[in-house]
């Protein structure tokens, strides 16, 4: 079965404005989702490695990417197509909760 990387953005204002009814919902459904075999987890503090014509390690302490919204989990699903991702992350926290999901399919050699 196709595998996809999702990444949630959001921040805590957007989550407290969201009802408690519908973070309880979305709470719920990652517990299903994880209980279904997806792997699930807050986002840690990101390091950029860098290491440039294999001529030394650099790391930069922070993200590479920036957006108007931190970073707040991650999580690895698998599902029969693209169509059937978005549908498992569209109750999540971050889609409910004033934020965004991104859903990345994995292309596995």
């Amino acid at each position: 079965m196709p595998k996809f990387i999702t990444i949630g953005y959001g921040d805590r204002v957007g989550y407290d404005r969201t009802a408690v009814a519908v973070r309880d919902a979305a709470h719920a459904h990652d517990a299903k989702l994880r209980e279904n075999g997806a792997l699930m987890a807050v986002a840690g503090a990101p390091v950029q490695v860098r290491n440039t014509d294999a001529a030394g390690v650099e790391t930069t302490s922070g993200p590479y990417m920036s957006s108007p919204l931190p970073v707040a989990g991650f999580a690895v699903i698998e599902a029969a197509d693209l169509a059937e991702a978005i549908d498992m992350v569209s109750q999540t926290p971050c889609a409910v909760a004033r934020g965004v999901v991104e859903v990345w399919p994995l292309e596995i050699p």
